[in-house]
Parts: structure tokens; sequence; C-alpha cells
């Protein structure tokens, strides 16, 4: 499928073994991103409420440009920026079949070799937040 071909290439992470083009997966730890394929589909069409998003997945960054330059390569549209002058805030695109997704940088997050440590409990607005993109 095109669109677990993208968010895997967004991610680092590999398609799981026996994915089709009738549905696929991508796991993160105990938590798989799955996808399915639907008959008749009407994509979203960000912000417009008539065709709302089905999800939304954030990811959280070190650095916005690098991150922007990639997703954007790979077929991601940028929709909105919301990042201020000192560098933290977000990025809100399209991936290449209309589902909203941020880029995501906040103040005094750090990372771990057990993954993110957030200085507050609140990441980006409105959705739960990813694993760190790959570097790239």
């Amino acid at each position: 499928m095109k669109l677990a071909a993208f968010y895997s290439e967004v991610t680092g992470r590999a398609i799981m073994e026996g994915s089709d083009d009738n549905g696929a997966a991508i796991t993160f730890g105990e938590v798989d991103l799955a996808f399915q394929r639907v008959e008749d589909y009407r994509p979203p069409r960000w912000p417009d409420d008539e065709h709302p998003k089905q999800y939304h997945l954030d990811f959280e960054v070190d650095e916005i440009e690098p991150e922007q330059r990639r997703v954007v390569k790979l077929g991601a549209t940028l929709q909105k920026d919301f990042i201020g002058p000192e560098g933290y805030g977000w990025q809100v695109y399209t991936d290449p079949v209309g589902h909203p997704f941020c880029l995501c940088r906040h103040e005094g997050v750090t990372w771990t070799d057990k993954g993110v440590a957030w200085p507050n409990p609140e990441p980006c607005p409105g959705s739960a937040n990813m694993d760190k993109l790959k570097s790239g």
C-alpha cells in the first residue's frame, strides 16, 4: 500500500511482513499502525468538516527544517505553519492521500535512549504523540 509505504519512510519503520495491497501495518513496540483499503474512499479535506480527518498523527522532531524537507520529498504537503520565532511549535501537513499530520518541536523536550522526555505532559494539541522521526 502506498500510504503504508509513505509512513514507513516517514518513521523509518519497516512495513510488517505479510502486508499486501489490501492491508498493511507498521509496528511500534506493542502498537501497530494499520492501513486497510476502503472501497469508494473519500479523502479528508483538511480543515473542511464535510470530509473530516479519520486520524491525526504528531511526530516530535529535533529540528523542523530538515524533517520538513524530508517529508515533502516523500509526498507530504505543508498546510499550515505554527512555528514561533524561537523555532518551537508545529506544522500541519497532509500525507499523499490527504490525512493531516504534524511535525512538532517543543521547548525543553529531550531525547534519551528510552525515547522522548517531556518537560510537561502536553504534546501537540489534540492528538496522541508518536515516536521520534527517523533522522535523515
